[in-house]
């Protein structure tokens, strides 16, 4: 029945997991829901990571000797903050379920282990564990796997309710960034991140947009589908003609296609996008090569190719900074030179707000291969200038660079939706309508979270999601199809996995003309053990 929802990896973490703290062990404090706790940590709080490996410190970007007390002039402490506060919340929410596990892993023969279970819960996650999954560990023992796929599937579910409901990025107040996007000369800008969890934050945190007025469309090496892409510059133009939306047909402005490829600073060789080989080289000029075949596609199937616009931009997956290949007026760009916010950062450290805006618009200027369009000159700074506070979170937060340089993601986000998860290596994604068309990308994400959790024995999670448009008569109905086709032909697929317990599918749909949360279709951890079949 269909519901509506409201509301190790290494070996290193079962060993040093600390225990779950318990106030009598027979009293249940529910947890609030993490979304509801937005008051600023301390930010001398420590973090524990999920992955503790390959960490390593690299100097701030202002250099050695900087004092952790000194900001940049331009950096937005508040949003730090508040951003700070809910990565904190999030993650933590998902870094309780192992701890938990290995505590009820030692509890599973005790005298009314079933009661015990639930209370710890309750205690630690804010919810109650299936009790299919927990009435017969007295006999046969615990199936871990299955427990641990079933708490993230139900912490993923609060998380995104808590986040439609609350909009703690507030990424739904997008009237002010409009209005400035229009003033730049564009009237939508459309991002292709890398499909990598390291990417997953590039709009809330590295670039700081609203996610509500960008279209985010992640890809496995940053490779969006051309014509994926030209169907959306249809719809978006056949709006302004008819509707007016975002902006009249006839104001001068362009749609703005964005790449972010992305590279290790650290690690050049190793952990770059797998996709290019971690080849920074071949990840740019694929992402530019890309850009340019959309532009061509629309100048020749509408002889308007001036009125889409190009930019590529760098992303170093260790300490956030970006490398902006800044486009001249005709939009050609320089693989060989890019606009590095950490030289913006140390150039301007000393200098007053005012001084350092200047320095950043001559410096975009500088840095594109001919006279540039003022409009993109405008926006790239813009860009710049926040990603100057994202230098500073990442300084303050982990010294520099991000202490898992590699994967860490916690589940694989797979169909149509997912903007409710703007937090770096929390979901590798997988947009796709079939299993058929996103092979690759499935191949790819099962690699990757297969690597992180097998070797301990637990599962790869899958979240199925398929978001609707309510007002479309019975798009709800072809939503939930979509998720039990996905499901079945992923089963198929990935048989051998589904069969040991080590694939488990999470199955949802969201009307996106809302602000409502997740409504639940199936899972493999329900009773019946086989997901949407």
């Amino acid at each position: 029945m269909l519901t509506r929802r409201r509301s190790h990896r290494d070996s290193l973490i079962w060993a040093t997991a600390p225990t779950v703290r318990r106030h009598g062990r027979g009293a249940a404090s529910t947890q609030p829901s993490p979304i509801a706790r937005t008051e600023p940590p301390s930010e001398a709080m420590p973090v524990r990571e999920a992955h503790p490996r390959h960490v390593h410190r690299v100097s701030s970007p202002a250099g050695n000797g900087r004092s952790q007390a000194q900001l940049h002039p331009l950096t937005d402490k508040a949003a730090n903050h508040r951003l700070q506060a809910y990565e904190t919340a999030v993650k933590s929410s998902f870094d309780r379920i192992l701890p938990l596990l290995r505590e009820l892993a030692g509890l599973q023969r005790e005298k009314g282990f079933v009661g015990k279970a639930q209370a710890l819960a309750e205690q630690t996650l804010g919810f109650r564990l299936p009790d299919h999954l927990l009435a017969d560990a007295w006999i046969k023992g615990l199936d871990l796997p299955r427990l641990h796929a079933a708490c993230l599937f139900e912490t993923y579910c609060r998380m995104a309710d808590g986040f439609f409901a609350h909009d703690p990025l507030k990424g739904h107040d997008t009237r002010a960034f409009n209005t400035f996007l229009q003033g730049c000369g564009f009237h939508l800008m459309d991002v292709t991140p890398c499909a990598d969890g390291r990417l997953a934050h590039a709009i809330s945190y590295v670039l700081r947009l609203p996610f509500g007025a960008v279209r985010r469309r992640s890809s496995a090496g940053a490779l969006f589908d051309v014509e994926d892409t030209v169907s959306k510059w249809v719809e978006v133009e056949h709006a302004r003609y008819r509707a007016g939306t975002p902006n009249t047909a006839d104001a001068p402005t362009r749609y703005l296609k964005t790449v972010i490829y992305h590279f290790s600073s650290r690690h050049p060789a190793h952990e770059g996008c797998a996709a290019h080989g971690s080849d920074d080289t071949a990840a740019a000029r694929a992402g530019l090569e890309r850009l340019q075949a959309f532009r061509q596609a629309v100048e020749n199937g509408f002889c308007c190719g001036a009125s889409v616009a190009l930019l590529l931009i760098g992303l170093d997956t260790d300490t956030d900074a970006l490398r902006i290949h800044v486009p001249d007026a005709g939009g050609h760009m320089d693989l060989q030179s890019g606009l590095d916010t950490r030289d913006i950062y140390r150039q301007t450290l000393s200098m007053t707000p005012e001084a350092a805006r200047g320095h950043i618009l001559e410096q975009v200027r500088r840095h594109a291969p001919a006279a540039p369009d003022e409009g993109m000159v405008k926006l790239i700074a813009h860009l710049v200038e926040h990603n100057l506070s994202q230098l500073d979170y990442v300084d303050r937060r982990h010294g520099g660079a991000y202490p898992d340089q590699g994967h860490a993601e916690r589940f694989m986000g797979v169909g149509i939706g997912f903007e409710e998860i703007q937090l770096r290596n929390l979901t590798f994604f997988a947009y796709l309508h079939t299993v058929e068309e996103g092979a690759a990308d499935l191949d790819v994400g099962c690699r990757i979270l297969g690597g992180l959790n097998h070797p301990h024995g637990l599962p790869i999670p899958v979240v199925i999601r398929f978001d609707y448009h309510g007002q479309v008569p019975g798009a709800r109905e072809r939503a939930i199809a979509r998720c039990l086709q996905v499901d079945r032909a992923m089963t198929e697929r990935y048989a051998p996995l589904v069969r040991d317990g080590l694939l488990h599918r999470l199955l949802v749909v969201r009307d996106c003309d809302t602000r409502g949360g997740l409504e639940r279709v199936a899972a493999s951890t329900d009773p019946s053990g086989q997901g949407g079949h």
